[in-house]
């Protein structure tokens, strides 16, 4: 088809899809480099979200006002924006549609669209969520409510969710669950409300060092865990969630629970115009080789953040590390070079335990601990707590998306 039929082309050199934390922080990062690349941002949305801190939020330890910018304000200057989605990409033809019928294409291509909250994918869900006392820490708009939710429960049933893996911030679904509970400790009511922890998974947590101390919590807080039931259906007006719960044979059954409060996470999934693209692997994200991030079949085609399909988690804090990779990968490339550095899977999950106490998680491939502090990884600590509510957010506006690496040190390939 010629480009008349699809509206105007765009040429472009370095096109980056998505202004998420990995866009923009690749995007600065590239051009403290060398400003005077020609660097093009594909990305729909007007505003840009500092999402690490809805779990705060939800427990009441922070303003949601304050993780949202206008995207005009956090994009670069030097970068070209395009307010648009992508719809289509031809690798081949090294193309993008876009949902406005333009074409854009580009010399190389710099995949970050994040991934795609599923919640169409829970029967009911979205017609309850926001009320019923039917929540999300992962909706902008929902994460006061969880806050709004907890403090009003004085007894009865809350019941908290975690669907299948891979999610953004694997930790997530169980901060939810600590924060309310430790609110409710120290209000004292905890007593009185019947917490029940359901995870599509067989682990409380993916590394098994830290599942022990997450175990003492737990047990604090007397919460009930349920493993391998998934959260598939809400009637929100009749307080009532289906799960479907899977024995050791592998026999799936449905379970009705009834609730006051429920914590969803919604099934997560990489965005349609990937998952049905060439640079797709057969699960849909994008395939990465897991070290130096470039497409194993489109050498001029690099991916970080959540796209990604490699085994790391799913945490702002790996695309702090994954940014210097693919800045330098891509620059070497560009002069023929030899790919300098790579990733070794690091991601971090601040584990919020109690209001005012985090056990910092960092891990890499395999489960291998990375801690950045010479410290025990396993002690829930106060300054983890202010690395997580006060150093971080403020380093995310003012560092990482102005291109300042801080402890980011990567490996070099030998």
């Amino acid at each position: 088809m010629n480009d008349q039929h699809w509206g105007p082309s765009i040429s472009a050199d370095i096109v980056v899809i998505g202004g998420g934390t990995a866009g923009i922080g690749f995007v600065a990062s590239l051009l403290k480099r060398d400003p005077s690349l020609n660097i093009t941002v594909v990305e729909p949305s007007t505003h840009h979200y500092y999402q690490p801190a809805w779990t705060l939020v939800g427990g009441g330890a922070y303003d949601v006002k304050d993780t949202v910018r206008p995207m005009a304000k956090v994009l670069p200057r030097q970068a070209t924006w395009i307010q648009a989605a992508v719809t289509g990409i031809d690798p081949d033809k090294k193309q993008l549609t876009l949902n406005d019928e333009r074409t854009v294409s580009y010399q190389n291509l710099i995949v970050c669209p994040g991934l795609r909250l599923a919640w169409e994918k829970i029967e009911g869900l979205q017609e309850s969520l926001g009320q019923y006392g039917v929540t999300s820490n992962y909706s902008y708009q929902h994460a006061q409510y969880t806050w709004d939710q907890v403090q009003k429960l004085r007894g009865g049933k809350a019941l908290f969710s975690q669907p299948a893996m891979p999610i953004k911030c694997a930790g997530a679904p169980q901060k939810a669950l600590y924060l309310s509970c430790d609110h409710w400790l120290k209000s004292g009511v905890l007593n009185n409300i019947h917490v029940e922890f359901n995870l599509a998974g067989a682990a409380l947590f993916g590394v098994a060092t830290f599942v022990p101390p997450l175990m003492k919590y737990i047990e604090k807080y007397n919460a009930q865990l349920a493993f391998n039931s998934n959260l598939v259906k809400v009637d929100g007006a009749a307080k009532t969630a289906w799960f479907e719960v899977k024995d050791a044979d592998g026999n799936v059954t449905r379970e009705a629970k009834s609730f006051d409060l429920l914590h969803v996470v919604p099934p997560q999934v990489s965005p349609d115009f990937i998952a049905r693209s060439p640079l797709a692997d057969a699960a849909g994200w994008c395939e990465v080789n897991p070290h130096s991030l470039q497409h194993p079949r489109f050498p001029e085609v690099f991916a970080l953040g959540d796209i990604c399909g490699t085994s790391n988690a799913k945490t702002a804090a790996a695309v702090r590390k994954q940014v210097v990779v693919v800045a330098e990968n891509l620059l070497a490339l560009r002069k023929q070079q030899p790919l300098p550095l790579k990733y070794d899977g690091y991601g971090s999950c601040p584990l919020t335990v109690e209001k005012g106490k985090v056990i910092l998680a960092e891990f890499g491939y395999a489960g291998k601990l990375l801690p950045t502090f010479p410290l025990d990884p396993t002690v829930a600590r106060r300054s983890a707590w202010f690395l997580k509510a006060t150093l971080l957010p403020w380093f995310y506006w003012n560092g990482m998306l102005k291109g300042r690496e801080w402890l980011t040190r990567v490996s070099r390939v030998d």
